[in-house]
């Protein structure tokens, strides 16, 4: 049974930083890419950033380019997210996500491969 869990979220002021982490378990997670998304209040689910199955390539949003960076740890089955200059915009619900299916595709196409989602963890960025 595959799980996936963030944890990270919490409340900081815009301008500053925070780093998400998402563990995830039940699959061989080097064959899988993984990516984040967010939810604000009365919006939809959007795209943040995807990284490959070896993490050497990665995408981006381009409202997070330059401020957010997605790593991955294939020895922890772990991915990242560092989140830097935060703006009350980034506040959101940020979800952890596990490809449907192994090997690498354009990472652009990740929402319409999502096989696993973490719980979510609340990120709020004050003004």
């Amino acid at each position: 049974q595959v799980q996936v869990v963030e944890s990270g979220g919490g409340l900081v002021q815009a301008g500053g930083s925070l780093s998400l982490s998402c563990a995830a378990s039940g699959r061989t997670f080097s064959r899988y890419v993984m990516g984040w998304f967010r939810q604000a209040p009365g919006k939809e689910r959007e795209f943040v950033a995807a990284i490959s199955k070896n993490g050497d390539t990665t995408y981006y949003v381009d409202s997070v380019k330059g401020r957010f960076t997605i790593s991955r740890d294939n020895a922890k089955n772990t991915v990242y997210l560092q989140m830097n200059s935060l703006k009350p915009e980034d506040t959101a619900v940020y979800y952890c996500a596990q490809a449907r299916d192994p090997g690498n595709f354009p990472l652009s196409d990740l929402r319409e491969d999502v096989g696993s989602w973490g719980q979510g963890t609340q990120v709020t960025v004050s003004s």
